[in-house]
């Protein structure tokens, strides 16, 4: 009896590390304040160290300046953009107090949990509002998500990391957060985790273009190693197959104070990965939104129609055809153009005039027609329809991109 209980046990025990190799997993890393041309230019040896194995891209946050998509240079409304792959008119973050999002559009964690519920999810944060506010954990609006695991809100504890004016707690949290994020990664290897690190963008606001900046962003690198050793460790240990995507949330003023407006410098990010087969659309100019449909991508989420509709990022690996798409309205008609990243690829465009997605509805689409996609434009009438909003779809072979049209 005892031979045939260890024999089961075995088959059990065994049965999970089998089923890992080649996984899909995902980490990705929010580097708070860290303009392009700092990064650019500062020595970090463990940030290049992934670049080594992938890329680097200097991107854009802040959506269409002057448009409607067009979103404040604000932390929390960054990382909002990224978790939900959409501007902040759809998610309905505008600045750190995170009033009222719009749990409609999905974060990269629910999206993957209602794909399948048995994939294990993570945070590790120097900021607990990352986890209750924007992901929204516990809420009936977002399912009822939970992270399989948390490490946050050391923020609130005055008590083992007293607070004091020059922020030396927070470099404090982010060593705790970042040793925690490399020591659970490297046990328990979850599908798809989060590390936020803060300390880099208090150096901005209290010194600008500073040594201390620079000193901020060199302890963050370190921090960076940890977890990038943990993720070598899982892909060797257990042939795990990982995307790691880090970047900012924004960029700062030209004297490196602040930010939340719409300058170069502020809307200015980057993005680095270890991916090997990054796509056209990275050797442009990819933005914060296109990280969600990157990290789907890796980890082989069929996100449903009706959100994926709704996106507004182009993943940056895997197949692309189309990137920027640009519609108006004129004498009764719309024109539409996109950059064309394919050849002899045919699309189809649909049109909406309504906007019911926003409070959990489904929007009625017609079919205008198909186009080749290397026309990069087409011009269609509306033959007389009235509407304060049409959202204009390019169905295309690799995905959809969205763009509205406003009176």
């Amino acid at each position: 009896m005892k031979k045939i209980v260890l024999v089961t046990f075995l088959a059990f025990s065994l049965t999970p590390i089998f089923a890992q190799i080649n996984a899909k997993k995902v980490l990705f890393v929010i580097l708070d304040g860290i303009p392009a041309d700092v990064i650019d230019t500062v020595s970090t040896p463990n940030i290049d160290k992934i670049i080594a194995e992938g890329g680097f891209a200097i991107a854009s946050m802040g959506g269409e300046v002057g448009a409607y998509s067009e979103t404040p240079t604000i932390s929390a409304v960054g990382y909002n953009s990224l978790l939900t792959g959409v501007w902040a008119n759809k998610h309905n973050v505008w600045d750190n107090d995170i009033e009222a999002p719009n749990y409609n559009y999905w974060t990269i964690f629910r999206m993957l949990k209602e794909a399948d519920p048995s994939k294990k999810t993570a945070i590790y944060s120097t900021w607990l509002d990352n986890r209750t506010k924007l992901v929204g954990v516990n809420l009936a609006e977002t399912g009822d998500f939970i992270f399989d695991y948390f490490f946050d809100g050391l923020e609130l504890d005055s008590l083992n990391f007293p607070h004091g004016e020059d922020k030396e707690y927070i470099h404090q949290i982010d060593e705790a957060v970042s040793k925690e994020a490399a020591r659970h990664i490297r046990k328990e290897g979850p599908d798809l985790s989060w590390m936020y690190l803060q300390y880099s963008d208090d150096m901005g606001h209290a010194y600008g273009n500073s040594p201390q900046m620079i000193e901020g962003l060199q302890k963050a690198d370190v921090q960076i190693g940890r977890v990038w050793e943990a993720v070598q460790f899982r892909e060797k240990s257990f042939k795990e197959d990982w995307l790691i995507v880090i970047t900012t949330d924004h960029g700062r003023e030209l004297d490196g104070f602040g930010h939340g407006g719409q300058s170069d410098r502020e809307r200015r990010i980057w993005i680095v990965t270890n991916a090997k087969m990054t796509n056209q659309h990275f050797q442009q100019v990819p933005a914060m939104v296109d990280i969600l449909p990157s990290m789907a991508y890796h980890l082989g989420i069929k996100i449903p129609k009706k959100i994926a509709m709704e996106l507004d990022g182009t993943p940056f690996i895997g197949p692309v055809d189309a990137t920027d798409l640009k519609a108006e309205l004129k004498n009764g008609e719309i024109s539409m153009n996109w950059q064309s990243l394919s050849k002899g690829q045919k699309g189809r465009v649909w049109v909406s005039t309504t906007n019911d997605f926003k409070t959990g509805g489904l929007d009625n689409y017609w079919l205008v027609g198909e186009v080749n996609l290397e026309d990069g434009q087409k011009t269609f009438s509306l033959n007389g329809t009235q509407s304060k909003i049409f959202k204009v779809v390019l169905e295309t072979p690799s995905g959809y991109l969205n763009y509205w049209v406003e009176k």
